[in-house]
């Protein structure tokens, strides 16, 4: 098994022991269904976990000697802060804005041309991490490369600065009226934490 094989092992093994990686009938937000399911802040709540994955991305990153990271509100405030740590740097979030993408609020700063790491925790369209890097670009920072904890799209996002996922895996899924889980009959499962019956994805 290839180093890279048995980092994917170790991400998948930390996400499904923190009962992240969930199995069922899913409705995602884009209204399209599914069996897979990632609940991300199971992660972030299991401290020593989060702290395996977080030295996954660091230790992928190190050489590229980032200055800051940052990472986007709200999963990315606990990983921005834990890869930071790791690499002896400093962490920035970045917020959304009230007429669409993010902002640096709460007095935070970059220096002009600070080598920045932008980090996140799942990739689905890749849309807070674009929006974190045009938002690290317009403060003045460089943003040399993107670290997250899971990419849903199996490594299909673009990107011009190198990638990392700890975890990459591919998520079919299906329009409702073309669903097999609809039509095996399998129940669609509650949204967690709500008594909404769509998964947050």
């Amino acid at each position: 098994m290839s180093d890279r094989d048995q980092q994917q092992a170790a991400a998948r093994r930390a996400f499904e022991s923190a009962g992240a990686f969930l199995r069922g009938h899913f409705v995602y937000t884009s209204g399209r269904h599914g069996a897979d399911y990632l609940e991300k802040f199971r992660i972030l709540e299991e401290p020593r976990a989060t702290m395996e994955l977080a030295a996954m991305i660091a230790e992928n990153f190190r050489a590229l000697a980032p200055q800051l990271v940052a990472g986007p509100t709200t999963g990315g405030i606990i990983l921005a802060y834990e890869v930071a740590r790791q690499l002896g740097s400093d962490a920035v979030y970045a917020e959304r804005a009230e007429r669409g993408g993010r902002v640096l609020r709460r007095g935070f700063t970059i220096s002009p041309g600070a080598r920045v790491l932008v980090v996140d925790d799942v990739v689905t369209t890749g849309a807070s991490v674009a929006e974190t890097r045009d938002c690290i670009a317009a403060s003045g920072g460089l943003v040399v490369g993107i670290g997250v904890l899971a990419d849903r799209t199996a490594g299909r996002t673009e990107t011009d600065v190198p990638f990392f996922a700890c975890f990459s895996l591919d998520f079919p899924s299906y329009a409702p009226d073309e669903c097999p889980l609809c039509e095996a009959g399998v129940p669609i499962a509650p949204a967690r934490g709500s008594g909404k019956r769509f998964a947050p994805v």
